[in-house]
Order: C-alpha cells, then structure tokens, then sequence
C-alpha cells in the first residue's frame, strides 16, 4: 500500500498515526526519515505477521503512516515498535515529533507552529487571524484524514479559544 501515489476507492479506512514536526525538514532530513521508514516499514509486524503499511512526508513537516488493519491489525507491540523508530528520527533531528503542546496552522498560505499558550495569547489579541486553517492531529483514520486534517479555525479542535 503505498497512499502518496494511491488509486485506492476508499473503501477500507486505513489507521493512521500524525507525527507533526515543530518545524519543515531539511531535504537531508526528508531523505534520511524516508529511507528509515521504508527499511522499518518493510519489516513492520505484529506477532509475526506483516503489517500492510505506508506513509508519506506531507507539507514536508508532517509524517504520515498508514495500516491497513482489514489486513492484519496493529499490535500494541508493533505500535511501541514504530514509536521507538520515530523516537529515533525525532531524536537525531530535534523534530519535537512528541510534543503535543503546540499549534500548527496556515497563515497566508504559510504553514506556522507555535507553542499552544502563544497560539492561544495570539488568537487572543488578534495577532493571529481568525481566518486561519488549523491541523489536526488526532485524526487515526485516513477518510478522516482526508477529509479533516486542516480545518477553518472555528471548525477545528481550537474553535474553542475564538469568542
């Protein structure tokens, strides 16, 4: 399964799992997170069963990996074992790919990420336009990827800081 250059009608909906980059990579970051994905990904299992799996860089800040689990579902192990992959990335290249407590959103056609209490103070005073379109995150399966993954700042999981 390979979703950068996919054909797929969705009719299975795929797990994913955001790993959201403080900021965009360098393309010797992108190049060396997608060769250590493609060599973890091709041995990814879960008790000893392949994991049918892919993922893409997108907005070049945001890696995105897909499991088809109408295949062979995700273990906890196999789970822990693509955190531990990413824990690698994430430490080498000082990505803050763990770091929930941040905003990331589109600003005039530019991607921004802000720490969550200046996203908030920004929205506050007006700094920050209520315009803006906002990432979420906690999206873990790809049609809601698809269809919710950047949203109108009202609409989104921080509609709740606009008045």
């Amino acid at each position: 399964m390979k979703i950068e250059e996919s054909t797929i009608v969705e009719t299975n909906d795929y797990r994913v799992i955001i790993y959201p980059a403080s900021r965009t990579f360098t393309p010797k970051e992108s190049k060396v997170i997608t060769e250590k994905l493609y060599d973890f990904l091709a041995t990814w299992a879960a008790h000893g069963k392949p994991l049918s799996s892919s993922f893409k860089i997108e907005k070049n800040q945001f890696i995105i990996v897909c499991v088809d689990e109408d295949v062979e579902a995700a273990s906890g192990c196999s789970i822990d074992a693509l955190g531990g992959v990413m824990r690698e990335i994430d430490q080498e290249f000082q990505l803050g790919l763990f770091d929930r407590m941040k905003a990331t959103f589109v600003e005039n056609g530019e991607v921004k990420t802000m720490k969550l209490q200046d996203f908030r103070s920004g929205l506050k005073s007006g700094e920050i336009s209520k315009e803006i379109e906002v990432y979420d995150f906690s999206k873990n399966t790809y049609v809601a990827f698809l269809s919710d993954f950047l949203l109108p700042l009202r609409r989104s999981w921080a509609g709740i800081y606009v008045d």
